[in-house]
């Protein structure tokens, strides 16, 4: 994984899961102060092998985002919906299909074993 910028090193940092609840290749979901956020751990990725995005997709009003599959637009690691399918960037949440759409996404590390995200 990356490291963290400066800015990231003055983040509030809290604990959300263990790095032994994270599943290769595929999403978990955690709680985070009243959101859904879920987790990607990608450890044949590049730079960057973990990636925390917002949890409910926009199109169908479900979250369901933890449950999309993994995959690589023109070299974007991206998540589809699992419902309509819609293609979000996993780096910064922008949707593909529809550039006025874009998924929160939070700062996130391993610190110890255990994954932390920034926090506002």
């Amino acid at each position: 994984m990356s490291q963290p910028n400066t800015q990231r090193n003055l983040a509030t940092w809290k604990g959300v899961c263990s790095e032994t609840d994270l599943v290769s290749n595929s999403g978990v979901v955690v709680w985070l102060d009243g959101s859904q956020v879920a987790l990607f751990y990608l450890p044949g990725a590049q730079d960057q092998t973990l990636f925390a995005i917002d949890n409910h997709d926009p199109e169908s009003g479900a979250n369901v985002i933890g449950r999309g599959l993994i995959g690589s637009i023109k070299g974007d690691l991206v998540v589809a919906a699992p419902i309509y399918k819609q293609h979000y960037r996993l780096e910064d949440g922008q949707c593909l299909e529809a550039p006025d759409q874009r998924l929160r996404v939070w700062p996130v590390r391993l610190n110890a074993g255990v994954v932390e995200l920034a926090l506002d």
